[in-house]
């Protein structure tokens, strides 16, 4: 959610930019899908490409890629297991381009000189369109056809239309698009805090707020709850209080609220009013960190790896979870953590609570610029990257070790190893995931729980286990939601800037210096009013106008 407020600013200068430069140049159900249902294609389904394909590995491919963001840094090609197989192998050499810890300002100057780099994994919506009615992307319709696996899993996707350009081209290559529920989202509770305190009934906000004291009494040196970096999981803890609506709604990607077809004010909702009462009383009550707005990412990591924390909840706990189970374990073979189905406001369905979401074009995109050489060649290798090869090297490792080729339904074909050393497999993982630029959900997920079903429960892998339990179950599906933020020139995308600022100051109030319920919800009058002033009615409108175009597509 930090991101992509990020990525509004992002978008105002490039635009800035970009004129200056072209001027210059002249140019609803929570039970899983299974697989096959609705378009899933199958991994059995085979697809041949065409005669005139280009053969990944059959010469040289060298191109220079950008990760526009400013936390990541690609790891050293060829350093990891898997890449140094792709080098060796598929003789893919990939010159990464850093943000160097500031996107924003590295876009900008790749912008202004210029010199674009052959490829751009960034954020879908308003910023790909900028640079797509400039001119400066490769459409990638007719190399679909060419190859097999981006034709058979993306374009089978149902909603692959929201997908396409105002030309009707497509120019971006999915990451972790799906075809079936996916998503981490959830509670991960401290087995050991847990039982220590007699494993009580943990389903209600009353439950919670009860357990939280408990734990802040017994053990004083945790963080009886905690929320992530910057109060990431503050959102989805907000998802108690309503059914049938997702928690992201309450972060900085929407801070509006879909209702009867239409966006509505965030800070008159009453569910998001009454959750937010509820976080502030925690925090108060120093049940949550009070450093929650303030500490970094390694300093939640090292609290969950080290036990420091009775329950934890952010966009994606499932990773650190699993890391902190493993390290728990290694003192302890009964301590750990496991994950517990979604909270909910007595006298709500916890079934129909959904902490995160899921969307089917998945989480970001790679474009291919003008300015590759080899753009066909790219793509080639990106299809190969999400095809079934490609996800379970850059998944497990190379070939052999965790994996060793495919079920006679096409799923990843497990080894022993897979389940006799978790710890490497995780570490594995943990190294060669970060450079999977185009995941493909639905082979990943299917693959790995088709075979650990049928593991005993101390080795499956602790993700997979809760994911399939838990997390894919609690998700909900927002597809017909992407794309309906404005982009940072236009005089909406201003007035989001605006209301953007309006509602993090009012969240930060709220919760930090509200000393009563009643200040809470003064906090949030003052925050509508100032956005209505800023014209927050309007921004509602085009997002509604832009939900409705998803919808008739």
């Amino acid at each position: 959610m930090r991101l992509l407020k990020k990525g509004l600013s992002i978008a105002l200068i490039m635009v800035m930019v970009l004129t200056s430069l072209l001027t210059g140049c002249g140019g609803k159900d929570n039970t899983p899908a299974t697989v096959g249902d609705n378009n899933t294609p199958k991994a059995s389904d085979g697809q041949q490409p065409s005669a005139s394909a280009w053969e990944l590995g059959s010469e040289e491919l060298e191109f220079s890629y950008y990760h526009h963001y400013s936390w990541y840094t690609m790891p050293n090609w060829g350093e990891d297991p898997a890449s140094k197989w792709i080098l060796e192998n598929k003789k893919v050499k990939i010159n990464a381009i850093s943000s160097g810890g500031d996107a924003e300002a590295k876009m900008s100057t790749i912008l202004i000189s210029g010199e674009l780099p052959d490829a751009i994994w960034m954020e879908r919506g308003a910023e790909v369109e900028k640079l797509r009615s400039e001119g400066l992307l490769v459409p990638l319709d007719d190399y679909i056809e060419k190859y097999p696996n981006y034709k058979k899993w993306v374009m089978s996707l149902e909603n692959i239309d929201m997908l396409r350009s105002p030309d009707g081209k497509l120019y971006q290559i999915p990451n972790w698009y799906t075809s079936q529920p996916n998503g981490n989202t959830g509670y991960v509770v401290n087995k050991k805090i847990y039982e220590a305190l007699g494993s009580p009934k943990l389903e209600t906000t009353d439950d919670l707020y009860n357990y939280l004291v408990a734990v802040k009494e017994r053990f004083p040196d945790v963080t009886p709850l905690e929320v992530g970096e910057g109060g990431d999981g503050i959102e989805y803890l907000l998802s108690a209080f309503k059914e049938n609506r997702s928690g992201v709604f309450y972060g900085s990607n929407y801070m509006a609220i879909p209702q009867d077809g239409k966006f509505v004010s965030l800070f008159t909702d009453p569910a998001y009013r009454e959750g937010m009462q509820f976080v502030s009383r925690l925090f108060r009550e120093k049940l949550i960190s009070p450093d929650t707005f303030t500490q970094l990412k390694e300093e939640v990591d090292r609290k969950v790896l080290t036990g420091k924390v009775a329950v934890y909840i952010t966009s994606s706990p499932t990773e650190m979870g699993s890391q902190g189970d493993m390290e728990l374990k290694k003192q302890d073979p009964n301590d750990g953590y496991f994950m517990i189905w979604p909270i909910a406001k007595p006298g709500l369905d916890r079934n129909k609570i959904y902490t995160g979401d899921y969307k089917e074009l998945g989480w970001n995109v790679t474009v291919i610029t003008k300015a590759a050489k080899d753009p066909e060649k790219i793509f080639a290798f990106f299809d190969w990257l999400t095809g079934p090869e490609g996800q379970c090297t850059v998944m497990w490792g190379p070939r052999g070790l965790y994996w060793d080729g495919f079920t006679e339904d096409g799923w990843a074909k497990f080894t022993d190893a897979y389940a006799n050393d978790p710890a490497g497999r995780d570490e594995m993982t943990s190294q060669t995931e970060p450079i999977n630029w185009a995941g493909n959900t639905v082979f990943v997920d299917v693959s790995k729980a088709q075979y650990e079903a049928n593991l005993p429960v101390e080795k499956q892998n602790w993700q997979t286990r809760f994911q399939r339990e838990i997390t894919w179950k609690t998700q909900q599906n927002t597809t017909e939601f992407i794309n309906i933020n404005p982009a940072g020139d236009s005089d909406e995308g201003i007035i989001r800037l605006t209301i953007t600022d309006i509602f993090e100051q009012a969240r930060a109030s709220a919760i930090q210096t509200a000393k009563s319920d009643a200040e809470v919800l003064a906090i949030l009058d003052e925050a509508e009013r100032q956005a209505q002033a800023a014209g927050y009615q309007i921004l509602l409108d085009y997002m509604t106008a832009r939900w409705q175009e998803n919808l008739n597509k």
